[in-house]
């Protein structure tokens, strides 16, 4: 392991192209999980595989389902086909709650096309049959997935990508309480942090980078720092800014085109921001739009919740977890420790001890961390990770409660 170096992540706000797509993917994942609950149809058959491409006044929405029948009609020749009414109430919804009333995309005007289209039969064989012969559902695809924590922060994520989204944070609730300038900011924006670690500890800023658009036209650079400066600071906290920090607030000059308008929007492209800001493999895998038979997602929130309690068991400083999957098949084909020499244990027994605290196949993961809710639209900004668990159920994974299971099994 180093011990003094620079590392930098980013995070995108809410309003980002991409994160707009990814809200509205997981408003429609949460919208068929509550028609399930309200019309009694069990939750563990749902399905959906959902991608929204966003550009200026047209939002469009595609991908493979398995729905309740509330979400159905009846077409012409009384075959049932997609009932699209709901899906774009549900995107008018997120994108209003982001804050798009401007030209070129606003939340009642933009078109909406719904472009969903009942799952691959093949794919559903996979999963559904294999319950079949092994007694419990298989995983939705191949891949791999990882998960990872550190005890550099609170919440035990890498210190830049914690701050990057921090600032974003704060930004986006003074900006919806209306407080003062910050409501003349708009909903696209765009963080970066580069901490200085010391002996392998974050130890200060060393350049901070925003971009943020802004509703006034007569604002420069100068203007824009000046109203979000006292936020970035709030939310750095401790973290000490170096004395030669280079600043760069809207470096351009001006933001006043944003969200789709300025750039088109598609579900999955911000993987880096949804994890761990680059400190962390990835596995290449997105998670919104997904239901949790999807491994991509429900496996990668699996290994964060493990790699979690490791640290917060002590049991490590800094702990990877790689888990592989074959569609069709329950079980993991491979579990892969890395503690990066911080380890108290060895990783042949953290291997063993998560084998024996969890079970990790689709269905044990979904029991065990309670998926089957709609509790994924506020997943889709500010990371998957590093967040609160929440008393609806969501950030599940976020639990340390296996802390005790952890260290009694590798004492075993």
């Amino acid at each position: 392991m180093r011990a003094n170096y620079l590392f930098t992540s980013e995070s995108v706000a809410e309003g980002h192209p991409d994160k707009v797509c990814d809200r509205i993917s997981d408003e429609i994942v949460d919208l068929v999980y509550r028609e399930a609950a309200k019309t009694g149809v069990n939750p563990w058959g749902v399905r959906i595989a959902c991608e929204t491409l966003a550009t200026t006044n047209r939002v469009v929405i595609a991908g493979e389902v398995r729905l309740p029948p509330s979400l159905m009609k009846k077409d012409k020749d009384g075959k049932d086909v997609i009932n699209p009414s709901k899906f774009k109430a549900a995107a008018r919804r997120a994108i209003k709650d982001i804050g798009y009333e401007q030209d070129g995309f606003h939340w009642k005007t933009a078109k909406i096309d719904v472009l969903l289209h009942p799952q691959s039969a093949d794919i559903a064989q996979g999963v559904d049959n294999a319950s079949d012969k092994q007694g419990d559902e298989g995983a939705g695809d191949q891949g791999i997935m990882f998960g990872y924590a550190c005890s550099e922060t609170p919440d035990l994520m890498p210190a830049p990508i914690y701050y990057s989204h921090k600032i974003l944070q704060l930004l986006a609730v003074a900006r919806k309480k209306g407080d003062g300038e910050v409501a003349k900011l708009g909903p696209d924006a765009k963080s970066q942090v580069t901490v200085r670690y010391v002996d392998g500890k974050p130890s200060e800023a060393t350049s901070i980078v925003l971009s943020t658009q802004h509703l006034d036209a007569s604002w420069d650079s100068k203007k824009v720092r000046a109203v979000v400066e006292p936020y970035i600071r709030e939310a750095l906290g401790d973290l000490k800014i170096a004395d030669d920090c280079q600043w760069y607030i809207n470096p351009t000059g001006k933001f006043e085109i944003g969200g789709p308008v300025g750039d088109c929007g598609l579900t999955g492209r911000k993987i880096i921001v949804d994890t761990y800001g680059g400190a962390a493999p990835h596995g290449g895998g997105a998670f919104s739009g997904k239901d949790t038979t999807k491994v991509d997602r429900s496996a990668a929130y699996a290994a964060r919740y493990l790699a979690k309690n490791v640290v917060a068991a002590g049991l490590a400083e800094r702990c990877t977890i790689q888990i592989s999957y074959a569609i069709g098949i329950a079980q993991p084909l491979s579990i892969y420790v890395d503690l990066h020499g911080t380890g108290k244990v060895s990783e042949d027994q953290v291997e063993a001890a998560i084998r024996e605290v969890m079970d990790l196949s689709p269905s044990g993961i979904r029991r065990h961390l309670d998926l089957n809710k709609p509790i994924y639209a506020k997943t889709s900004a500010y990371g998957h990770f590093g967040r609160k668990a929440g008393r609806d159920g969501s950030f599940s994974w976020e639990r340390t409660d296996l802390v005790k299971a952890l260290k009694e099994s590798v004492k075993a």
